[in-house]
C-alpha cells in the first residue's frame, strides 16, 4: 500500500507545481529525495546503556535501525576524541520517507509547546531544508515513562530542486506549518 502523502504528491502536488511554475515536464519539479534524522549524543555516546535506549527510540520513530556515527578528530574544547561514539542517523528513502513526513508534518510538529512554525529560514543554496526540534518525545511513538533524557534531533530534507522557491513551495504543498513572511 502507498503512502498517503506519495499519491498526493504523484496527484495533486506534481501538477500544481508544474502549472505555477511553467515546467514542460512534470520530472523537472521538486522531488523529495530523502530526509536525514540525526540524534547527537556528545559525551553520551560512551555508555552502552544511553546508547541503546536512544537507539530504541530512534528505530521507533524512523522505523528503521539507526547507524551509528563517530568522531572524526579529537576537539579538546568539545571533550571529544577520534573514533569515539558521536551519535545516531537515520536515512530515510521512498516510502519510509513519505510515511516519517506525514507523522512528522501532522502528529509531531503540532504536539511541540508554544509550537509558531518553522522557519523559512532553514534551507541552504541547493535548497535542501534543515531544522532542529529539541525534544524527540513529541512523536506518539515514544513512551515518556521510559525516557531517561529528552533529547533533540536535527532533520534535513534533501530536495533535488532547481531553485529555492521551488524547494520551499514544494514543503508548502506538503503542508509543512512556515512562519509566513510579514510584508510592511
Amino acid at each position: 500500500m502507498t503512502p498517503r502523502l506519495k499519491e498526493i504528491y504523484q496527484k495533486n502536488i506534481v501538477q500544481d507545481l508544474k502549472n505555477k511554475f511553467g515546467y514542460k515536464n512534470i520530472n523537472m519539479g521538486p522531488k523529495i529525495e530523502k530526509i536525514v534524522v540525526n540524534m547527537g549524543l556528545g559525551l553520551d555516546g560512551n555508555d552502552s546503556k544511553i546508547l541503546k535506549a536512544c537507539e530504541h527510540d530512534l528505530a521507533l520513530l524512523t522505523g528503521q535501525k539507526p547507524v551509528l556515527t563517530k568522531f572524526k578528530k579529537s576537539i579538546s574544547n568539545f571533550k571529544t576524541r577520534k573514533g569515539t561514539n558521536a551519535g545516531l542517523k537515520v536515512s530515510l528513502r521512498k516510502d519510509r520517507m513519505y510515511e516519517f513526513l506525514d507523522r512528522l508534518v501532522n502528529i509531531a510538529l503540532p504536539r511541540i509547546k508554544d509550537f509558531r512554525g518553522l522557519s523559512p529560514k532553514g534551507f541552504d543554496k541547493n535548497g535542501n531544508y534543515t531544522f532542529g526540534i529539541k525534544e524527540h518525545i513529541i512523536f506518539p511513538e515514544v513512551n515518556f515513562d521510559k525516557v531517561d533524557k529528552i533529547r533533540g534531533l536535527d532533520i534535513t530534507v534533501v530536495i533535488k530542486s532547481q531553485k529555492f522557491d521551488h524547494s520551499y513551495e514544494l514543503l508548502k504543498q506538503f503542508n509543512f506549518p512556515f512562519i509566513e513572511k510579514e510584508t510592511n
